[in-house]
């Protein structure tokens, strides 16, 4: 064992007296044995642990990580079918939502072993009764330019002027912040689309009306997404807008460098866009012959009139 000098603890810190383990008590509690070491207590001084402590443990070879063990178990999220094929994973009574109230399991998905559930005193209810709404998901979703951001806005503006707190997740906004490390890859996009998902259920969860902004192409992405939540808490909106009419406005110029082969894996040019089979609502535009976006929420806001979203 490599020898360390004796340090004197600061006045600001108070010596706990040793407690002995034995071997086993003290592998089944996943602490590492430091010998003829003291435990020290911080009263409002971490960063003097660090001068005083710290470096001379790490240097002494006493402090080693502990490694968490291989899980082989199966996970607790499984992979929803295409509803297309007939099978709502949103349906199925089997399938795990994560509301927090099922989870009193640990979890064993592949990069979270051992962490278990905290179960919050204050429960989504008790939170929409102090908003006097329900908490929910729009997912909007359509090709680029089909008019998404601009629904999401003026659809937040009508519920905000009747009182109902909302937030807008809008796909470009998340690769400023959260998602700016991902790629336009298909993973990638994946990947985007499971992380605002993620970020959408906790807003629900806390009894806000959260609208997505997003191209979401993959049927596959958004069902995953469907599934996070309660059943009817996801609504699912499709903006059928053609692609020769989303390719005239082209408002960011992206159809353009996509056609010029500067942009690849562009949605509806040299990569697919997967229309929903059976969502909540479909919103077709054609051209000349479309309604203003306000007169476009409205239509949404009378769904979740009709739905009870609008109310405790």
């Amino acid at each position: 064992m490599a020898e360390m000098s004796t340090v004197q603890p600061p006045r600001s810190f108070r010596l706990l007296q040793n407690v002995e383990c034995e071997p086993l008590a003290v592998e089944k509690l996943g602490f590492v044995k430091l010998c003829g070491i003291n435990a020290v207590e911080l009263d409002g001084y971490r960063k003097s642990l660090g001068l005083y402590g710290y470096n001379a443990i790490v240097k002494s070879k006493l402090l080693k990580p502990i490694k968490a063990k291989e899980d082989h178990g199966a996970s607790l999220i499984h992979d929803s079918s295409h509803r297309c094929q007939g099978i709502s994973s949103h349906k199925d009574p089997d399938s795990v939502s994560f509301s927090g109230k099922n989870l009193s399991q640990m979890s064993n998905s592949e990069n979270s072993l051992n962490i278990l559930w905290h179960e919050s005193p204050i429960q989504k209810l008790d939170r929409q009764e102090i908003l006097q709404q329900k908490g929910c998901v729009i997912w909007l979703t359509g090709l680029s330019g089909s008019g998404k951001s601009t629904l999401a806005c003026a659809l937040s503006r009508s519920l905000h002027s009747r009182g109902k707190l909302t937030y807008i997740l809008d796909g470009d906004n998340i690769r400023h912040g959260l998602n700016r490390d991902l790629s336009f890859s298909k993973e990638d996009r994946s990947e985007n689309i499971r992380r605002i998902g993620e970020v959408a259920k906790l807003l629900a969860d806390a009894g806000v009306i959260c609208i997505t902004s997003s191209i979401s192409p993959y049927r596959k992405d958004r069902d995953a997404c469907r599934a996070l939540l309660p059943k009817g808490d996801f609504i699912e909106v499709f903006i059928d807008v053609p692609l020769d009419v989303c390719e005239a406005r082209d408002p960011k110029g992206l159809y353009k460098l996509a056609r010029a082969g500067k942009v690849k894996g562009f949605t509806g040019i040299d990569d697919p866009y997967e229309p929903p089979c059976s969502c909540e609502i479909v919103l077709q535009q054609k051209g000349s012959d479309s309604m203003s976006p306000s007169d476009t929420a409205e239509i949404l806001i009378s769904y979740l009139e009709k739905n009870g979203y609008l109310r405790a």
